[in-house]
Parts: structure tokens; sequence; C-alpha cells
């Protein structure tokens, strides 16, 4: 069992930053592939990025390549994504996830966080 708690959105102005942090628990992190994925309204959930447990290789979806960058500390069993140049279609509740296998889609991780919200105004 692997319990997520998402920390770091919040409110940023387009072209901005943030860092999103996501916390696990458990002995076993670094077995975990983890995934971000994002949620608009009335949108379905989306991959955004993710990450293999050695960290070696990560995957983007085309929309934030090039402006968000995931990585993870496997020592404080954390996983981050590291969100510039900002837009308004970026706004959305980001969700981390843990899975075993490699997946950029949702139906491929086995544990969610509780999401937390990414405002961005223009």
């Amino acid at each position: 069992q692997v319990q997520l708690v998402e920390s770091g959105g919040g409110l940023v102005q387009a072209g901005g930053s943030l860092r999103l942090s996501c916390a696990a628990s458990g002995r076993t992190f670094s077995g975990y592939v983890m995934g971000w994925f994002r949620q608009a309204p009335g949108k379905e959930r989306e991959f955004v990025a993710a990450i293999t447990g050695s960290g070696i290789t990560t995957r983007y979806a085309d929309s934030v390549k090039g402006r968000f960058g995931i990585s993870r500390d496997n020592a404080k069993n954390t996983v981050f994504l590291q969100m510039n140049s900002l837009k308004t279609e970026d706004a959305a509740v980001y969700y981390c996830a843990a899975g075993i296998m490699w997946s950029i889609s949702s139906s491929g991780y086995n544990y969610w966080g509780q999401g937390t919200q990414v405002t961005v105004s223009s």
C-alpha cells in the first residue's frame, strides 16, 4: 500500500512557475513508476509526465514538453513536478500516481493522491 500526498499548488500568473511535490509512504518507493496527471473542469484526466523508479527515464505530454520537468528523490520518497512558463490552459487539479509498470495511461497506476489545485491567471 502506498499513500501519496501532493503539495505546492496555488495561484500563479501566466508565464510563472510552480513546483509540485508528492510525498509517498512506504519502504519501496524506488520500485514504483511515478506519474503526474491533471484534470481540468469538464475534461478527462490527462497524462502530464512520468518517471521510472531509478529516475533515469522520463516522458512528457507534448503539451508540457520543454516547460515541465519531473524528478524524484528516492531517499526522501518524493517526486516533483517543476512547472515553468505556465499557461492558462495548464490550470487543473494535479494528481500524482504510483504504479508497478511503465504507463502513460491513468489505468496503469494503482495509487493516487488527493490532488492539488493549480490556477493560472492571465
